[in-house]
């Protein structure tokens, strides 16, 4: 179920790009992209989680923030 809720907002990410992002320059500070990151951390921890860690992201990109490697979290077990 959290993977439904969370494709319309990968494919606004898909579109941004395919369609937007070829024709801005690049200037990403981090690896993977923040659109990468956004899709697999969508993909991974759904719509809420996944979104709270996207837009972490994109704020922490301005000139005084982080650069580098910085992957998606892996998906903490739930507790039986």
């Amino acid at each position: 179920m959290k993977k439904i809720l969370s494709y319309p907002f990968i494919l606004i990410v898909r579109f941004y790009q395919t369609a937007i992002s070829p024709f801005t320059p690049a200037t990403c500070r981090y690896s993977p992209t923040c659109s990468h990151y956004t899709i697999e951390a969508l993909q991974k921890h759904g719509l809420f989680s996944g979104g709270w860690l996207a837009l972490k992201r994109i704020f922490s990109c301005h000139p005084w923030g982080g650069s580098g490697y910085d992957p998606v979290p892996e998906k903490l077990e739930e507790k039986k």
